[in-house]
């Protein structure tokens, strides 16, 4: 069978009868097995992806499928799927079976999309490089020497090596879009509330988002659709009405774009990445789009601001975790205490113990005006700044990562480096606003670059229909 380059393409196939559900499904169980030295997934769900196929089959012969038959996803393993282990890749979950569905995974099911397995990430969704799951690293499938983003790196690395249609992640600060850019696929986080986070095994409640990895926008945008809408099992998502991203692509007037000057000054930033953003600037100007410079003075205190409020939450959504109800246990504990201590001790990682301890020091009495109350203020800051930018802008522009994908364990002894390759992808993340990362070409070792895309809030339709346009723009 012909490598499927977009869902599009799958569902002429099976229009034209010249493939079946169950043979795509065979496809792609063939080419997980054939590179599953990635990494990329965990747990195969080959007989009951199968069984599914051949049912969605049925009714497409009856004419009853959903806008999704055909459709094969893999998921992130921080999202609960009824009767299948969930361990948010984390020794103290091993073993949890899901007792739920996540609302979003139903929603696709409802359409009748296949889910094939389940997907390596870093640790409770902390990591920028996916070296930090207790399954073991995953691997880019470009270069196979270098690390390929995280939190979701299996999503990411799963749609580039061609083993599922499309994947799920997770985006608390970048967790898709810089693995996308790393990978050279597409990945989307919508506005917060858009989608439910129900079923979601949470890392910081009030930034995590579950976005889409895909090859082509369209199939991001009918994902998304799918996927979005109030939830009476979340009250915080949104009952703000959801359109038909996938049908509202067309783009046909000039936008006003502002990019940051500070992230194209950046020292940090890769030379390469900076000449191939700049490049798509001038394209658009020559299209007669409106390109400024914009001053973004706060740049230096996103990254501080979110990981202070990320870890204060972490610290206390990981509090349940104990070894008193479900998950890992110590073995060695003489007590209750002991227990305590030690089933967390041995069941969370080194990257997920450094987060918990952070989140409860600025969470101490003596430490949360000083630190986690200023945060909060300096969150509200960057949100005003840059929902104000986006009143008077159609878009903000700028690269995904200030690097391509660097070598496994280049960032291991330097946690804060680590943390400087979510730079660019944190204040879409602190404003709660939509973003998306493109693939715009390679460097010169061949690894992808990343262009990233950010909207006002609830402006998805908007955002995929100019990722659209750019995604021709940046091919031509």
């Amino acid at each position: 069978m012909e490598k499927f380059n977009s869902f599009e393409e799958i569902q002429k196939s099976l229009e034209n009868r010249e493939i079946d559900c169950q043979s795509i499904v065979r496809y792609y169980l063939s080419n997980i097995q054939t590179k599953a030295h990635l990494n990329a997934f965990v747990e195969v769900y080959g007989q009951s992806a199968l069984a599914r196929a051949a049912w969605v089959d049925e009714k497409l012969v009856s004419g009853k499928a959903g806008k999704l038959a055909g459709m094969v996803i893999g998921i992130k393993d921080v999202l609960n799927y009824a009767g299948h282990e969930s361990n948010a890749s984390s020794e103290i979950l091993k073993g949890y079976e899901a007792q739920f569905t996540t609302t979003a995974i139903q929603r696709l099911i409802d359409e009748d999309a296949i889910i094939i397995g389940r997907l390596n990430c870093d640790e409770f969704g902390m990591g920028s490089s996916n070296e930090n799951s207790c399954h073991g690293k995953v691997l880019n499938a470009q270069d196979e020497t270098r690390v390929p983003g995280g939190s979701s790196g299996g999503s990411a690395v799963a749609v580039q090596a061609n083993l599922c249609t499309v994947s799920l992640g997770t985006d608390t600060g970048g967790s898709v879009r810089q693995p996308a850019a790393f990978t050279g696929v597409i990945g989307s986080k919508p506005t917060y509330s858009r989608v439910s986070r129900w079923g979601l095994i949470a890392y910081a409640s009030s930034f995590d988002t579950i976005g889409v990895f895909s090859r082509t926008v369209k199939d991001n945008a009918l994902v998304m659709e799918v996927m979005a809408g109030h939830d009476e099992f979340d009250s915080t998502s949104s009952r703000k009405p959801v359109f038909p991203y996938s049908q509202l692509l067309h783009f046909d007037r000039k936008a006003k774009v502002a990019y940051l000057k500070e992230t194209i000054e950046s020292p940090i930033l890769q030379k390469e990445i900076k000449d191939h953003t700049l490049s798509v600037f001038e394209n658009l100007k020559k299209e007669g789009h409106t390109v400024e410079e914009v001053d973004f003075p706060l740049l230096d205190y996103v990254l501080p601001t979110y990981y202070i409020l990320t870890t204060a939450e972490a610290s206390s959504n990981l509090s349940r975790f104990d070894g008193v109800k479900y998950g890992y246990r110590s073995p060695n504990a003489h007590n209750l205490e002991s227990m305590y201590k030690k089933t967390r001790t041995e069941g969370f990682g080194e990257e997920v113990k450094r987060r918990i301890l952070l989140g409860t020091f600025v969470l101490s009495a003596s430490y949360y005006d000083a630190y986690f109350t200023k945060a909060q203020k300096v969150r509200r800051l960057i949100k005003d700044f840059t929902e104000n930018l986006l009143n008077d802008f159609d878009y903000i522009i700028m690269p995904t990562t200030p690097t391509t994908a660097f070598k496994i364990g280049a960032h291991k002894e330097d946690p804060v480096a680590m943390y400087l390759e979510d730079l660019f992808t944190v204040q879409a993340s602190v404003s709660g606003v939509p973003a998306i990362s493109l693939p715009n070409g390679n460097d010169e070792a061949g690894m992808p670059i990343g262009l990233q895309i950010m909207a006002n809030s609830f402006k998805e339709a908007e955002l995929y229909a100019f990722s659209n346009y750019l995604m021709n723009l940046i091919s031509k």
